[in-house]
């Protein structure tokens, strides 16, 4: 089963467009655990036991993890996630991007030691710093298009001079990743939530790849106006997929010993403000 069909079945199965973020920080755990890295398994496999039935896919943010020396229970919730969530894909969030022979270490990281069903990576060293991650066949990358935060624009919004049409950055990205790369239907595009025109302009571009959108919830980024920017369907099949993503929102919904409920509580009601804006 590829990446695409995983994504196809949460979200029938789960009636969901949530991508629940796990940004495990331990100075935001709830009383009972914070400023514990040794919990950080514990934290998070709470989390996705309360929203397991709430999401399409989960999105550990693998800095959370390294930076606290957690990557052995970033191993052991990955097993945990397809044990208890195995209709849900796990996109592994390591923005990496590096030369072809470092890449295909990095995607070894990414696919044999953790397991991930996909991973986001950075374009800006061209294709041959892609194209080890496609060797996986099945698997799925997410390419750094237009992201969320201000200083996108710094790169991504730039236009090229030398390029027929000037297109900015991050369009020509949509276009290189909706075409040429994407050699074996394995791509698709990172768009922030707080950008909904550049949202619909990449899905003009690219009106098949899936769009992974970070930024609503703590971001600020508006749920209806990013699933009418995004998504797309055909006699009520999704043609153009999008994965939103919520992760301090959900995560942080409490600080009491009640916060996998809270979690739980939030990540339904984002859910079904998707849903509803599907209509």
């Amino acid at each position: 089963m590829t990446f695409l069909d995983q994504l196809r079945n949460a979200e029938r199965q789960n009636r969901s467009l949530l991508c629940v973020g796990l940004d495990p920080d331990p100075a935001r755990f709830p009383a009972h655990l914070k400023d514990d890295a040794s919990r950080i398994y514990d934290f998070c496999a709470a989390i996705v036991e309360a929203t397991a039935d709430t999401a399409i896919a989960f999105k550990p943010q693998i800095a959370y993890f390294a930076a606290h020396r957690a990557e052995e229970q970033l191993e052991r919730l990955m097993a945990h996630m397809r044990s208890v969530a195995p209709q849900v894909p796990v996109i592994l969030d390591a923005k990496r991007g590096d030369i072809g022979s470092t890449a295909q270490q990095y995607a070894i990281e990414a696919f044999e030691r953790y397991g991930a069903d996909a991973v986001t990576l950075s374009p800006f060293m061209g294709f041959d710093s892609v194209q080890p991650y496609l060797q996986y066949h099945g698997k799925g990358a997410f390419l750094l298009c237009r992201t969320s935060n201000p200083g996108g624009d710094d790169l991504q919004n730039q236009r090229f001079a030398s390029i027929e049409g000037e297109p900015r950055l991050y369009e020509h990205v949509a276009r290189l990743a909706q075409g040429p790369w994407n050699l074996n239907g394995q791509l698709g595009l990172v768009v922030g939530a707080t950008y909904p025109a550049e949202i619909e302009r990449v899905r003009e571009i690219a009106p098949t790849l899936p769009l992974l959108i970070p930024g609503v919830g703590a971001q600020g980024g508006d749920a209806v106006a990013t699933v009418k920017a995004g998504l797309r369907t055909q006699a009520g099949e999704t043609t153009g997929a999008i994965i939103v993503n919520s992760s301090r929102a959900i995560l942080y919904a409490s600080s009491g010993a009640d916060f996998a409920e809270a979690a739980r509580r939030v990540a339904l009601k984002t859910r079904d403000e998707l849903h509803a804006a599907r209509t």
